[in-house]
């Protein structure tokens, strides 16, 4: 593996799961060297798992190659060059990692911004589009992606290519913009207080959407979800919904891609998203049937005066589970 210029380390850091990889700019852009999937809660680091990557190398008779610069997106928050993992008890140290790593250029990230980055690394293959629209070239972005949480960043042109601005908006408040959803906020207000968009937008509300229409009326669930509902709560909902196996389940998931819709639509007004909305995260690859319905886009285009600007915006759903990974990968190149 000698003779490779500009060799960079990329790596997605998950509390579940770590991706690291290896590559090697060319004229093409980058060229995948190694990679390699790790599970993190079997390390007590970053570093060990460094390690092992450079010694599964496959073997030339050469050294491993110098690395010039690495990136890490990872799923907490991020503090000058240090970050704590969400669901994780280790620290990530970007000195630390350089020292021991000989590595001299070394970045940390957000795990969401991370992704904003890789917006611009994905190909036709890895999205799957809602709304051609009418793209407008250095545009502004945004992305959004429900997952365990709702990660939210916008995307401005500059210096050759996008330039990611890092954002809290999943924690803005939740603006039901119906009858039932505003039934649905105060549900939501008796067991949390102030109700923020994540709160509803996540695995997690997904949940308490369902939890709340079962409230709201008798059911009968269908046996197969009510046994599912011990384990992957979400999970077992949107199976359920789009197989058709459960009225209820496929109720709540329409009325998730609703408010979903509406509040991709509220980002794309703040900031005139005309380079595109993107849709990434854990969840909507998952769920494509129901965003492609029809509910997703109606409540995004549902703006009253600004109805005819919304049909001009590019929505889209990433589908490419490892977008994090090659945003870390142009952080790094760069």
């Amino acid at each position: 593996m000698t003779g490779e210029a500009g060799v960079i380390l990329a790596g997605d850091i998950g509390g579940t799961k770590t991706w690291l990889r290896l590559a090697a700019g060319t004229a093409g852009g980058l060229r995948t060297l190694h990679e390699q999937r790790f599970d993190s809660a079997a390390f007590d680091g970053l570093v060990p798992m460094i390690r092992e990557l450079l010694a599964g190398l496959p073997q030339s008779g050469s050294a491993a190659p110098a690395i010039r610069s690495a990136c890490f997106g990872v799923a907490g928050p991020v503090s000058g060059r240090q970050a704590s993992l969400t669901n994780l008890p280790w620290r990530v140290d970007a000195d630390e990692i350089g020292r021991q790593c000989g590595i001299p250029k070394v970045v940390l990230i957000n795990d969401f911004e991370a992704i904003g980055y890789g917006i611009e690394a994905l190909d036709a293959a890895d999205i799957a589009t809602l709304q051609a629209g009418r793209p407008v070239a250095g545009a502004p972005r945004a992305v959004l992606g429900a997952g365990t949480g709702l990660g939210v960043c916008f995307l401005v042109w500059g210096e050759g290519h996008y330039q990611v601005i890092p954002t809290e908006a999943g924690h803005v408040d939740f603006a039901p913009t119906d009858e039932l959803q505003m039934e649905l906020l105060r549900f939501l207000q008796k067991r949390f207080g102030r109700v923020s968009c994540e709160r509803v937008l996540s695995g997690p509300g997904l949940v308490s959407i369902f939890e709340f229409l079962l409230e709201a009326g008798p059911h009968q669930l269908a046996p197969e979800l009510a046994q599912a509902l011990g384990s992957d709560a979400a999970a077992a909902i949107s199976q359920a919904a789009l197989g058709g196996k459960d009225e209820l389940a496929r109720q709540a998931l329409q009325l998730f891609a609703r408010i979903y819709g509406a509040h991709a639509g509220n980002l794309a007004l703040t900031v005139l998203a005309r380079g595109g909305v993107f849709v990434a995260g854990g969840i909507a690859p998952k769920i494509i049937e129901e965003l492609r319905a029809g509910e997703f886009m109606r409540a995004f285009c549902d703006k009253g005066r600004y109805v005819a600007l919304q049909s001009t915006i590019p929505v889209h759903v990433v589908m490419n589970p490892q977008v994090g990974l090659l945003g870390a990968a142009m952080v790094a190149s760069r």
